[in-house]
């Protein structure tokens, strides 16, 4: 496998040094290409050192060659680290004004652009539109880290770990994996509930969890259509394997889950659905007026869609093989969370049930989780005795464990018919 590892200018670079000799150890084929700027962070020859081969930045060297062209035509993956705000908003324009950009322009390889940056920089409007731009031609771009910047600041903007680069770059250059070939629909984010112009009832859901599930069934090798509602993150974008659909009430949501898990065969329900909405809605904004009693407001209870879904395939037959729900509890004077979670799994009827363990400073928005994840009596009996399976970890790694489990209930299901 070619990767060329771009490297603009920034200080983050002697990250990407790390991430270098991390694929060359590797055994991956690695061209690097720094911007003229980008030597006065790290020089040629540490880039030579660490990977054997002669590093230019200007199209005017080894012009025999036409390396812009040749490189990107032999790359398997192109990733930039840092991606400086300049060089994606370079990139996003299509100059050629150095061996990178041009190498950038000339390829049609996978892109993979993990940005640094200071906070403002990366929250400017100039910057937003940039990323959402080139993530709608394909390109991904990867969410930076948060944490300490340049000097004394700390926020979003910080190149995430080169460990985790290499771990998705290994991820992009997978052959394939133990759902290729299958369609996963899976569901994030929270619902609003309008109540009236201004107003909504709605929840604090991230949307993380369901997106890193999103990342990690592609991965895997499904095509994944991820249904997102309300979310102050992003999804991700410019993977090949997912198609994203925005929705925000529970009534849209359960339109969207009828209409994809039909031919589905994982359906993972990881999004956050109101229990209920507002009996009326009103066109007009509430007045408040001093004067005036507190409106009553009544509630109506929105669709279960989860155990919709469960009667449904097994009145008909059809439908996802495996159904996946999750359940966000914090206990009660009755109740732990995890008896709770065992009771809503017979409830629901699903094959697995996540349980997340929620509260204040408690996954909501996190990057860490602790999850439990329980099971039906048959798929039980294909997971074996592990099950309940526990984890406390990064969410993207919950994920994973999630989607190996789908993989093995699907994997048997396929066996057995």
């Amino acid at each position: 496998m070619r990767i060329v590892l771009g490297v603009s200018a920034g200080i983050a670079a002697y990250k990407a040094v790390i991430l270098a000799r991390l694929l060359t150890e590797d055994g991956r084929q690695l061209e690097v290409i720094p911007t003229p700027a980008a030597l006065e962070f790290v020089g040629r020859a540490t880039w030579e050192a660490i990977t054997g081969r002669p590093v230019t930045t200007s199209v005017f060297e080894g012009v025999d060659e036409v390396r812009h062209v040749r490189l990107g035509q032999q790359a398997d993956l192109i990733v930039v680290a840092p991606a400086t705000a300049d060089l994606l908003a370079r990139t996003r324009a299509g100059t050629a004004g150095d061996l990178l950009s041009s190498t950038l322009l000339a390829s049609e390889a996978p892109k993979l652009l993990v940005p640094a940056m200071h906070t403002e920089m990366w929250r400017n409007p100039a910057t937003v539109e940039n990323v959402e731009v080139l993530r709608g031609r394909g390109i991904e771009v990867m969410e930076p880290a948060s944490g300490r910047l340049t000097g004394t600041d700390s926020g979003p903007g910080r190149l995430p770990e080169p460990e985790q680069i290499k771990a998705r770059i290994d991820q992009l250059l997978a052959p394939s994996g133990p759902l290729t070939g299958r369609r996963v629909v899976v569901t994030a984010g929270g619902t609003r509930e309008p109540l009236d112009p201004v107003r909504y009832l709605g929840n604090r859901s991230s949307g993380k969890q369901g997106f890193a599930l999103a990342e990690q069934a592609a991965t895997a090798g499904a095509a994944v259509h991820l249904i997102a509602g309300i979310t102050e993150s992003q999804p991700p974008a410019g993977h090949p394997n997912i198609t994203v659909e925005r929705i925000e009430t529970a009534a849209e949501l359960q339109q969207a889950v009828h209409r994809r898990a039909a031919d589905a065969d994982v359906l993972i329900m990881a999004a956050a659905v109101a229990d209920f909405r507002p009996a009326e809605y009103a066109a007009a904004k509430i007045k408040n007026n001093n004067d005036d009693a507190a409106p009553t407001i009544t509630l109506s209870r929105n669709p279960d869609i989860l155990a919709e879904t469960v009667q449904r395939r097994t009145e008909t037959g059809t439908g996802p093989a495996v159904i996946i729900g999750f359940a966000a509890e914090t206990g009660d004077d009755r109740a732990e969370p995890l008896a709770l979670a065992q009771q809503k799994l017979a409830r629901k009827g699903c094959d697995l049930l996540v349980l997340n363990r929620v509260g204040e400073n408690l996954v909501f928005g996190r990057e860490d989780t602790e999850i439990h994840i329980l099971a039906s009596e048959s798929a039980q009996a294909v997971l074996g005795q592990d099950v309940p399976v526990h984890f406390a970890g990064g969410k993207l790694q919950a994920a994973g464990v999630v989607v190996d489990c789908a993989a093995t209930l699907l994997s048997s299901a396929a066996a057995g018919s």
